[in-house]
């Protein structure tokens, strides 16, 4: 097929104006051309060369054809870049007798949006023979005409066109008429039969022709009818329509059988000249289809509804005849008045689904709108509703591209609902809609965000390995892998803090564990910081401070600083026997490496040589006299003091002092006397023999006045005597605890037992150990018992 001539100048394309920065329009369409009944699929242009693609371009940027028609006349091939029919095409079904017969189509590149208006021209081809109405034609001639009188026959019907149409009418040779091709006021080609001689009916009274119709096709096509003239008596006046033409406006919303108008014929002849009948006169098939005319009457009426949009107006020609066989002509304009009875039409080319989130101007879909109605009833208005971030654009031939008003977040609003609403402006107005449903894609906008800034642990001091101390957690908007969160430590700037060795975190939940057993004493608290990575692109993170507090526990035991207690040496406090009560003795000194109440320290007294003399302050540690001295106490004293926490339990260590009488402080320090110390011990001896030999003497007594049995329980008694196991005496310690530091006093949960030697003389301790239970702080009234087995027994708490 050959590329048709552009347009004639004179033809005028307007300029539409482009919205789109990528959006171009030709504004002259091409024109192909083809012949009706080609078959579908043949070829009718190569489109990528005439728009200046490549064949691989039309792929690239989606072209496709569209058009205005209801089916899709033509199909684009992508890959040749051709423009091939899709079907076999009827130029008389397409435009009837419209000539000539063009159909418009677009080119559409969406990838840029890109237009190109085309047009198809459909050649006729002599398809079809001329077809008269009626097979037979009934003429009544009166007598009296003269030769040279025309009388008009039925035209034949011809859907070709140009010279394929009707050309001209031919009749069978006679001696009485010839036939003329003649054209009315539409064009239109009808049989004019002309009289050449005169009629005789008493000669002849009917007469027979063959008319011919021919069309101008090679080879020509034909149709025939039978015309029968019938030779009248003399009737010489026909009817007169008493206006023409006629003219009408109908309402295409007229129902069928409704009336048009009632014309109106008058003869001036008599009797059955006279009489007149209505009928149509050269009507095609779609004025006998839609009207009807009472013959009587002469009322027309509709047959079938009216289409405006299809025909806007008939031109009816009329013929009223009288009984003569004289006939008058007349015609009727009928106008179609335009109702609003087509809604618009909405209909989608490209529709985008999805559109990524920060995207800033993004197509997501191009249709056109119509309405078949004309006038204010075919104006059309589009709209979406004003508070969704899109806007619409138009574009060419009621082309409309909506597209984003600004970029999405998806975080936001993650999908819409666009209805986009097209409304005539008839009345009433009719109104179509269409919804949109617009997914946005995620991108990796947002940065994981911890639920606080800063995180705070506790940890207990001297926990397992692996410890879990508490779990950090953070969030993320996004979708997918964009939230996916990866914890991790991140380094520290503190070279003296081994984070790896203390510290390690679960990359998938943020849980946080401690390595290795932590010291309060050797790190108190320390701090690192945490990221949170997600798993997008570009990757996005964020870090909190993680804040973690060791805890004491009373893992140390009091310390004593003075005095010393690891010293060769026992060291001595000399005591002045004129000192007063109440007189500093010393000051025992004792830290503790725990803090808090674990560090809070208390003394007391566990045992001295001379019950009384000396007291002990339990905030302070100071040991002064309680009592003046006397000429019988002892020269040399031992003290047993106990220094304890206050943490749960307690831990405690002992202490001991040595303490000498002198007479003055400028008496040197000398040994005491043996003799001195003889005397004490042979006194003691001496008390332990009377108790071995009444002991004895009562054990013999008792064997010999009970039996075996008595005896057993008697045996068993003395050896739990000879264990030497010390009673628990009751009895309450008074004290008082507070810390050394002076910041309060404590309460007492702890008794102990002292038991000593029987030398007193040495001043040694046999054994300490604690009174479990704290009950027996009820006691405190009670008086201390002597143990029998451990004479100078202490209870203190």
């Amino acid at each position: 097929m050959e590329k048709l001539e552009r347009n004639h100048p004179n033809r005028q394309v307007i300029a539409f104006f482009f919205v789109l920065l990528w959006d171009q329009v030709l504004t002259m369409p091409t024109r192909y051309s083809v012949l009706e009944e080609t078959e579908s699929g043949s070829f009718v242009a190569h489109l990528a060369k005439d728009l200046g693609l490549k064949s691989g371009d039309l792929t690239a940027r989606s072209a496709r054809v569209v058009s205005d028609y209801d089916r899709q006349q033509l199909i684009l091939d992508p890959e040749t870049g051709d423009l091939l029919l899709r079907e076999k095409l009827d130029r008389e079904e397409l435009c009837a007798s419209v000539d000539p017969c063009v159909l418009h189509f677009q080119v559409f590149l969406e990838k840029p949006v890109q237009f190109f208006q085309g047009e198809l021209l459909i050649q006729d081809i002599n398809d079809h023979s001329p077809e008269f109405p009626d097979r037979e034609m009934l003429l009544k001639i009166p007598e009296n005409s003269q030769p040279g009188s025309r009388f008009s026959l039925k035209l034949a019907q011809d859907l070709d066109v140009g010279s394929n149409g009707l050309q001209e009418y031919t009749v069978n040779p006679n001696s009485h008429f010839h036939v003329l091709t003649r054209n009315n006021s539409e064009g239109k080609k009808y049989p004019e039969l002309v009289q050449d001689r005169a009629l005789d009916r008493e000669e002849q009274a009917e007469l027979s022709l063959t008319l011919t119709a021919l069309d101008g096709g090679s080879p020509p096509r034909s149709g025939t009818a039978m015309v029968r003239i019938l030779i009248l008596d003399i009737n010489d006046n026909a009817p007169e329509f008493v206006k023409t033409p006629y003219e009408v406006q109908v309402l295409e919303s007229s129902p069928p059988d409704s009336a048009v108008l009632t014309v109106l014929a008058q003869d001036a002849d008599a009797g059955n000249f006279g009489r007149v009948s209505y009928g149509l006169f050269r009507a095609s098939d779609e004025v006998q289809q839609t009207f009807s005319i009472n013959e009587i009457t002469g009322e027309i009426r509709l047959k079938r509804a009216l289409d405006f949009e299809k025909i806007k107006s008939y031109h009816v020609e009329i013929e009223a005849t009288d009984g003569g066989g004289l006939s008058g002509k007349g015609a009727v304009l009928i106008e179609v008045v335009d109702v609003n009875d087509n809604a618009p039409e909405l209909t989608i080319s490209s529709l985008t689904s999805s559109v990524l989130e920060n995207s800033p101007e993004t197509v997501v879909a191009i249709f056109r709108i119509r309405d078949r109605d004309s006038g204010e009833n075919g104006k059309i208005i589009c709209s979406i509703p004003d508070t969704l971030p899109f806007i619409l654009k138009p574009s060419n031939k009621n082309f409309y591209t909506l597209v984003t008003e600004s970029p999405l977040d998806r975080e936001s609003r993650a999908e819409y609902n666009i209805t986009i609403t097209v409304s005539d402006m008839g009345t009433p107005r009719l109104t179509t809609q269409h919804t949109i449903t617009v997914q946005v894609s995620d991108v990796n906008d947002n940065a994981p965000a911890f639920t606080q800034s800063s995180y705070t642990l506790f940890v207990q001091e001297n926990n397992s390995p692996a410890l879990h101390i508490g779990t950090i957690s953070g969030t993320d908007s996004d979708l997918g892998s964009n939230a996916h969160i990866i914890y991790s430590l991140l380094p520290t700037h503190d070279p003296q803090l081994d984070l790896s060795s203390l510290i390690s975190i679960n990359a998938d939940n943020g849980q946080l564990f401690a390595l290795r057993s932590l010291d309060y004493e050797v790190l108190k608290s320390f701090e690192f910081l945490v990221g949170a990575t997600d798993q997008g692109s570009p990757v996005l993170s964020s870090q909190a401070l993680v804040r973690v507090q060791v805890l004491d526990a009373n893992d140390n035991a009091p310390f004593v600083l003075y005095p010393l207690q690891n010293a060769s040496a026992p060291y001595t406090e000399l005591l002045p026997r004129a000192a007063e009560p109440g007189y500093l003795v010393t000051k025992v000194v004792a830290v503790d490496r725990d803090s808090g109440q674990n560090a809070w320290l208390s003394f007391q007294l566990l045992k001295a040589t001379e019950p009384g003399l000396f007291s002990v302050w339990a905030h302070n540690g100071e040991v002064r006299t309680s009592r003046l001295l006397s000429e019988r106490d002892a020269p040399k004293h031992r003290l047993l003091l106990l220094v304890k926490d206050n943490g749960d339990p307690p831990r405690s260590a002992s202490v001991t002092l040595h303490v000498l009488l002198v007479d003055g402080f400028s008496q040197p320090y000398l040994p005491l006397p043996e003799e001195s110390r003889d005397s004490v011990q042979d006194n003691e001896d001496l008390l332990t023999l009377y108790l071995v030999i009444a002991l004895a003497s009562v054990s013999s007594l008792f064997l010999l006045t009970v039996l075996l049995f008595v005896g057993m329980r008697l045996c068993r008694r003395a050896r739990a005597a000879s264990l030497g196991g010390c009673s628990a005496p009751e009895g309450h310690f008074p004290g008082h605890l507070v810390d050394i530091s002076g910041t309060g006093t404590l309460s007492q949960s702890y008794q102990y037992e002292v038991c000593l030697t029987g030398d007193s003389g040495t001043g040694e301790f046999k054994f300490l150990k604690p009174m479990v239970s704290n009950l027996l702080l009820q006691d405190a009234g009670r008086e201390v018992k002597e143990s029998p087995h451990c004479r100078d027994s202490f209870v203190f708490n």
